[in-house]
């Protein structure tokens, strides 16, 4: 993978020489990637929900105690 910080790997010169149809393929490359991390986002909805309220819980019993966490 390449090291430098933009997503995808891919650079400024690259996307300035690519043809249009290499273009076209790294935007539709770029949209299955988006994809399939935001699949992956989605089936850990539950968990990420499940924090949420675990969260809630511990901060409401907190503050129903007086207690400042700062």
């Amino acid at each position: 993978m390449n090291n430098n910080p933009q997503p995808f790997g891919l650079t400024e010169k690259d996307w300035e020489k690519a043809s249009p149809e290499q273009r076209d393929w790294y935007i539709y490359n770029a949209i299955l990637s988006m994809n399939a991390r935001l699949t992956v986002l989605e089936r850990k909805g539950w968990l990420h929900r499940g924090c949420a309220f675990v969260g809630g819980i511990i901060g409401g019993g907190l503050a129903a105690f007086g207690i400042k966490m700062s």
